[in-house]
């Protein structure tokens, strides 16, 4: 197959061309080659079936006016063999009504005789795109489905997160005091249930306790426990989360608010491996892994003592924002979708490819956290898309809409014309972040968001 591209050109997706005469069918190919696609040409739609298959990564663009099986049957059995497959169907000015209705029956598109070059590159380039992401879509599925072991409990295909996988399986035997540090929402006890989980004290207790989240005046006695009568209301013993851990793990999450006098005590905890209940005078040895969490570099923070932070920080694992592994965004989002659709016996919705284009370009400030919240909600509302959770008070539209017109709302008018010119800027200058921000003068975040809203994904232009 002759594949030869312009020089320059990128790699577009494949076409399957379909056309029984010869002059025309040669002619688009050309033109299509020409713009970056792969093309198969075919002269029948028998041949052109030969083709089509769950594998096929491409696309159907066919004439509907063929001798023998026309382009709507062609377009029914395609449909058979693999449901949603983008089929444009290329129609005379007089089949404009039959198409519209072929349009119903599942045709992606239509382009109608004569038709104009690019309009044509720019709906198949539209098609070719929505194949992929359904595709990537599949692949995501296939995965959750057969993970297992830490892929299973850190869900993720991105570098970063293959790394921090690979960092936690091999810290997890080593038994050393560690330190995770990442945002709000990343999952910071989850990396620490890991690093238990593959340790060799698995068998014993983790025991997470929120530094941040407990009165001062209550957390020695969380951590260290009390004897009768150590404070009013202290009527029994109680065994403190310290000792409770003895053999497995202790997670200290958000240390970096533990109050002074406690930092000393800590230390002296992990110095001696011993500690005394409040209102004890008897030491208890304990045998912990001491896991913290903090959300800021600790060394930098003047309330933290220096010998704590030497004595915690023996080894380290920084966990990646989501807006780092945006591509691990609809594989996540898969999962608390399956999690959501099975607690409340629903069946779990399907991903639209908008859908997966605003998981995609939307920069997460409230990580993973804030994922799970909008799968919940995307769950159990099937009315909801994905923009419409995250931008509850603006007008949503999709980046495929490009036409606007009088029957629609003033709003709607103008977030079609928006999304346009930040994909014809995109467009322009090759999906460059810094370049689109000067020519439209927007501040990034504005941009991220807007981008966010309309499915803009900045790889699609690159």
């Amino acid at each position: 197959m002759n594949n030869t591209r312009s020089e320059g050109d990128s790699f577009r997706g494949t076409v399957l061309l379909v056309d029984d005469e010869a002059m025309v069918r040669k002619s688009t190919e050309q033109w299509l080659k020409m713009a970056g696609f792969e093309v198969i040409g075919c002269s029948d739609g028998a041949q052109a079936l030969e083709h089509i298959s769950e594998s096929f990564r491409g696309i159907v663009v066919s004439d509907v006016k063929m001798p023998g099986m026309d382009g709507l049957t062609l377009m029914a059995l395609i449909l058979e063999r693999v449901p949603a497959l983008p089929v444009v169907l290329v129609t005379g000015h007089g089949d404009v009504d039959m198409a519209i209705g072929a349009m119903r029956k599942g045709a992606y598109d239509f382009i109608e005789k004569p038709f104009n070059p690019e309009r044509l590159v720019e709906t198949i380039q539209r098609a070719c795109e929505k194949r992929r992401l359904m595709l990537d879509n599949l692949r995501l599925q296939h995965h959750l489905a057969s993970s297992s072991g830490i892929d299973k409990r850190l869900i993720g295909i991105s570098p970063v997160i293959q790394r921090l996988k690979q960092e936690i399986v091999t810290l997890a035997d080593l038994d050393t005091n560690v330190i995770i540090y990442g945002e709000t929402g990343t999952g910071k006890e989850l990396v620490a249930q890991s690093l238990h989980q593959y340790s060799p004290r698995k068998k014993a207790h983790f025991v997470p306790i929120n530094c941040g989240a407990i009165p001062e005046s209550l957390i020695e006695s969380e951590l260290f426990g009390h004897e009768v009568g150590a404070f009013s209301g202290a009527t029994k013993r109680r065994i403190g989360k310290f000792e409770y851990a003895s053999g497995g793990t202790l997670f200290l999450d958000e240390i970096e608010s533990m109050p002074l006098h406690l930092q000393i005590k800590l230390l002296r905890a992990l110095q001696e491996g011993v500690i005394e209940r409040l209102g004890g005078n008897s030491p208890i040895s304990v045998d912990v892994r001491v896991i913290a969490a903090a959300k800021t570099d600790l060394r930098a923070d003047e309330n933290f003592r220096e010998d704590l932070f030497y004595r915690l920080n023996v080894t380290q694992l920084q966990i990646p924002p989501l807006r780092e592994r945006q591509e691990d965004a609809p594989l996540l989002f898969e999962h608390y979708l399956g999690m959501t659709a099975e607690s409340h016996d629903k069946e779990a919705r399907a991903l639209s490819v908008q859908d997966i284009r605003t998981l995609q370009s939307y920069q997460w400030p409230g990580n993973v956290r804030e994922l799970k919240n909008v799968a919940v909600r995307y769950a159990l509302d099937k009315r909801m898309s994905v923009a419409d959770i995250l931008f509850p008070d603006e007008v949503v539209v999709s980046s495929d809409t490009v036409e606007s017109d009088q029957t629609q709302s003033l709003s709607v008018q103008v977030a079609i014309f928006e999304a346009e010119i930040i994909k014809r800027s995109l467009t322009e200058h090759h999906g460059n972040i810094k370049l689109v921000m000067e020519a439209l003068d927007l501040p990034r975040r504005t941009l991220n968001q807007k981008m966010a809203k309309y499915g803009l994904v900045r790889t699609d232009f690159v």
